[in-house]
């Protein structure tokens, strides 16, 4: 089943309103407003706008309503995701997600959301990218709330969003579930990561660390053993071991006293956007950091193109490898890409030929994952319906398959080719379907 479009993340940024009907100030709020930490200095204080538009976008793509009943009305399912980056800054001035009490926080939040939505909603997420918020908010700082704590803040981080996740499932499964018949899962991104040298040894070791330190991080303790990749923790020790580094693990361990993270899981929701090659290297020198710990270097291959920004290679066929690896790794869940897209940045084109035919080629990759592989996917979601404020890259990157004119009070949309296409390839689909 091709689901249409990204799924319901009411993220406050995106839609603009970000002081509206009482709503406080995010950690994306502060880090915004702060000189040097956005593109162009820009922000998400208005972004598309949707917060005022969205009759407008539902009208455009029956798609973009904050209030599920119109959603349910448009024949759309929601897949609703209670957390996308951004948590309020009352929270981070008392530790964030660095503080355990912060699980406990957001399984509160969780269950208001199941008790007051459920009725409505089928499929949950529970936290976006817990990766990229543990990486890039606490250990690069170019994410908000911008620290820089090497080698031990992101761990504790993404430990804590483990735990709140587990929470929340196991609410969901012991109070909810039965009545609501819904599924809960969270959203792992991963790149595609393979050796530079398929037959060489320390290539292909060097990427299986790599996989375990990204999307193993957060699939292995969900989906196989209730703790991370012992490669994972093993490179970790062994680091702090060389650099001196005493007492306790800078990986933390799971309490038994606390709901279990393995089987927290009802499908796996992957968000894919490109893939590396990799080689030995990254560090393993006097350096207290990931890249450090993980020993290993990413590689672009030259053949791969690159849509918009840097370091988003185009590889269609990258997903579909990843998609076979989390069959053959994670006991074959059901799939859910909860995120795939292709950026613009400068010139832009509303015939965008290229990004068009991405598309095409990724979705053709995903059928073959379905057909010969054997993979279980269950949806695809583009990233993204609307242009929209791409966090520290704000408005200079686009991957919408709706163009939004951030100069135009009134936010004009136009869609692109490649949201036409997209559009045929859906329609197409159900005709197929309801033969």
């Amino acid at each position: 089943m091709l689901i249409p479009e990204e799924p319901g993340k009411w993220d406050l940024l995106e839609p603009g309103g970000w002081q509206s009907d009482g709503k406080g100030p995010s950690i994306w709020d502060t880090f915004c407003h702060e000189k040097g930490r956005v593109f162009g200095e820009q922000n998400g204080d208005e972004a598309c706008n949707s917060y005022e538009l969205w009759e407008k976008d539902l009208e455009c793509v029956q798609y973009y309503s904050k209030v599920l009943d119109d959603l349910l009305a448009c024949n759309v399912s929601p897949m609703v995701t209670l957390y996308h980056f951004d948590l309020p800054q009352a929270l981070q001035d008392q530790g964030g997600w660095k503080s355990a009490g912060t699980a406990t926080l957001f399984d509160n939040y969780a269950k208001f959301c199941f008790r007051t939505f459920g009725d409505r909603v089928k499929l949950w997420i529970t936290i976006n990218e817990p990766y990229v918020c543990a990486k890039l908010g606490h250990e690069d700082g170019i994410h908000a709330p911008g620290l820089k704590e090497p080698g031990v803040a992101a761990y504790l981080v993404g430990h804590n969003m483990l735990r709140a996740h587990a929470m929340a499932w196991h609410s969901y499964d012991s109070a909810y579930r039965a009545e609501q018949k819904g599924a809960v899962s969270l959203a792992v991104n991963g790149d595609w990561l393979e050796p530079s040298d398929a037959g060489r040894a320390e290539d292909i070791a060097a990427a299986e660390r790599q996989l375990a330190f990204t999307l193993g991080w957060f699939a292995w303790p969900v989906f196989v053993t209730g703790d991370y990749p012992e490669a994972m923790r093993s490179a970790v020790d062994a680091q702090s071991e060389k650099l001196g580094r005493a007492g306790a693990s800078r990986l933390p361990g799971f309490s038994r006293d606390e709901p279990a993270v393995l089987g927290t899981a009802d499908f796996f929701a992957l968000n894919y956007y490109t893939s590396r090659k990799v080689t030995p290297g990254g560090g393993r020198g006097e350096t207290l950091c990931m890249k450090s710990d993980r020993g290993a270097r990413e590689v672009l291959d030259p053949s791969w193109p690159i849509c918009g920004v840097s370091w988003l290679a185009v590889v269609p066929l990258g997903l579909r490898k990843l998609l076979k690896y989390i069959k053959d790794t994670f006991n074959n869940p059901a799939v859910y890409i909860t995120e795939n897209g292709f950026s613009q940045v400068g010139q832009l084109q509303i015939e965008d030929v290229q990004r068009s035919e991405f598309y095409k080629d990724t979705i053709l990759e995903v059928a073959k994952a379905i057909q010969e592989d054997g993979v279980d996917v269950r949806g695809y979601f583009a990233w993204s319906l609307l242009d929209n404020f791409e966090w520290a890259d704000g408005f200079s990157v686009r991957f919408g398959l709706f163009h939004v004119d951030f100069t135009d009070a009134r936010r004009r949309r136009t869609i692109y080719r490649s949201g036409r296409e997209y559009a045929k390839i859906i329609s197409t689909y159900k005709c197929a379907q309801s033969k």
